[in-house]
């Protein structure tokens, strides 16, 4: 069967009196809730400059964990994610037709990643992150929905040039500005041993690839590994709200061609 087990950990950082970034997760309280809906872990980053992050950022959590807890059994994970980030969208674009927000703007980031079975399914939209963590080498799951990446993969820049760029953080995809989003979805098998890192642009923008494998590799605590990873990339630099969830893998339950086709259908 499959079972996890998860630490986060986020800080506002050096220079900011707020932190803007959310996290949340829905863990199954029995064997068949693992099987008929799996888990579900969150990370979202209020975008800065407009009014409101820390209300979209949340807003988004909220929604996803308790949409998915209340999705029917054996729902496809592949096209559950996605229909939940867009109802995430439309929840924090009619936060500010409320009257108390009337006029003002927000928006956020958001990864999701499903797990049941063998499978983790990842959705997102921004430039929080999903990294896959292997036999000590760490592997970018998503692909910012940044104006950089976006000049970088059409060849415009070199890499380089997009690390250096003041720009590289300027989204173009994110929740809650527009009525519909597209977010990017990916599928991959997963393996005892495996371990999984959400995070905002706090940490991945501090920590390089090769240090975050290091310290995810450590025969720690999770919620411990996923303190070091905050601390680490706010002792670097410190200038924006950092959030790491960490899911380490330790068994899962294969997919077989006779299993019961409400599970099956998920895998």
């Amino acid at each position: 069967m499959l079972d996890v087990e998860f630490g986060q950990a986020s800080d506002p950082g050096k220079v900011r009196t707020n932190n803007e970034d959310a996290s949340g997760y829905f863990v199954p309280a029995s064997p068949h809730r693992i099987r008929s809906h799996g888990y579900l872990f969150t990370v979202a980053d209020g975008v800065g400059g407009l009014d409101l992050g820390e209300i979209a950022s949340s807003t988004a959590v909220t929604v996803l964990t308790r949409e998915f807890e209340t999705s029917p059994e054996g729902a496809m994970l592949i096209s559950l994610l996605p229909t939940l980030v867009q109802h995430a969208n439309a929840a924090v674009h009619d936060r500010t037709l409320a009257s108390e927000f009337r006029g003002k703007k927000m928006a956020t980031t958001v990864v999701a990643c499903a797990l049941r079975h063998d499978q983790a399914v990842v959705s997102h939209v921004g430039d929080s992150r999903c990294y896959l963590v292997r036999n000590g080498h760490a592997k970018q799951i998503t692909h910012d929905h940044t104006w950089v990446n976006e000049q970088l993969r059409q060849g415009v820049i070199t890499p380089a040039e997009a690390a250096r760029s003041n720009a590289r953080h300027v989204l173009i995809r994110s929740l809650g500005l527009e009525t519909f989003v597209s977010p990017d979805t990916t599928a991959l098998t997963i393996h005892p041993g495996d371990v999984l890192v959400l995070c905002s642009d706090g940490v991945h923008g501090e920590l390089p690839e090769s240090t975050m494998a290091s310290i995810v590799s450590q025969s720690k605590p999770v919620d411990e590994i996923a303190g070091e990873l905050v601390s680490r990339a706010v002792e670097h630099d410190g200038d924006d709200n950092t959030t790491a969830m960490v899911i380490k893998i330790r068994s899962v339950e294969q997919m077989g061609p006779y299993r019961d086709r409400a599970h099956h259908v998920c895998s």
